[in-house]
């Protein structure tokens, strides 16, 4: 099923209006979302705890969530804003700060708590979007000012990093997040999703591939949507098991290509509107 379809019907197994939860699409340069209905929480949180827990928590350790993503409180149709705060419950150490309200960057909020997790050397896991976190950089550069986070810290990213009037490259972003917060390339991971999707793809260790958790796989399809050879570019169709409520395979405008050591997503095919939480994102007015 195209990605798009989501935008045009009620694509879903059940009674829409009997959905557990609803996430929509953050929509793009048109303004138009998709929404995608769960039957019941239970799946969607089995399938982002194990994916995080293998990728970004391997070592099993309580960190504290500071968010740069939106809070499930204001938007609560936000599956990403959903996600952290299932992982802060379940995974975090009680103490959990959001930093976006509205079009709002709380940048001396933000700044303040990891002062304060610096202090008491407790180690955090900073997740937000790319230009949640682009914005974060430019207002700490005009400070001067660059962390130098606990033992065991990390930092989690998703969304596009080419958006209306600005574009950032992933190995700069990488390269900032290492050098503002006192990371090793090592925890900095990076989290490719769709609100389309139940499960998450996640890069990290240096390196820029994504690979998924077993039941989530990406098929990468020519023209005719027959599957490409390792190192041929194409659309992704992702394949996800728990996709339960709504559609297993999603045909997406999203460019990529697969090799020996994962799946390398290459931006979007020519003509196509921007889309995800990063678009959003960049109109942040950042509020000091």
């Amino acid at each position: 099923m195209p990605a798009g379809a989501f935008k045009e019907a009620e694509l879903t197994t059940g009674a829409a209006v009997q959905a557990a939860l609803v996430f929509e699409t953050s929509g793009t340069t048109r303004g138009d979302s998709g929404r995608h209905y769960m039957e019941t929480p239970a799946l969607y949180d089995a399938a982002l705890l194990a994916g995080f827990d293998r990728f970004v928590l391997r070592d099993g350790q309580r960190l504290r969530y500071l968010n740069l993503v939106p809070n499930p409180a204001e938007s609560p149709h936000s599956s990403l804003g959903y996600m952290m705060a299932r992982v802060a419950q379940m995974r975090g150490d009680e103490h959990t700060g959001w930093y976006l309200s509205g079009e709002e960057l709380r940048l001396d909020a933000f700044l303040a708590d990891v002062q304060v997790a610096v202090a008491a050397a407790r180690p955090v896991c900073i997740a937000a979007t790319a230009f949640a976190l682009v914005h974060c950089f430019d207002a700490m550069d005009a400070d001067g000012g660059s962390f130098g986070l606990p033992k065991g810290s990390r930092a989690v990213y998703t969304g596009g990093f080419k958006g209306r009037s600005r574009s950032i490259g992933a190995e700069q972003l990488r390269a900032a997040i290492c050098e503002r917060f006192g990371l090793p390339a090592t925890a900095v991971f990076a989290e490719y999703g769709m609100t389309e999707l139940t499960s998450q793809y996640y890069s990290g260790g240096g390196a820029l591939e994504y690979s998924g958790p077993p039941w989530l796989r990406a098929r990468v399809v020519g023209p005719d949507r027959k599957t490409l050879a390792s190192g041929e570019t194409g659309a992704l169709v992702h394949v996800d098991l728990a996709n339960r409520s709504s559609c297993v395979a999603i045909q997406t405008e999203d460019l990529g290509l697969q090799t020996a050591r994962g799946l390398v997503v290459v931006g979007r095919e020519i003509d196509a509107p921007a889309r995800g939480c990063s678009l959003a994102a960049e109109d942040l007015q950042v509020k000091r």
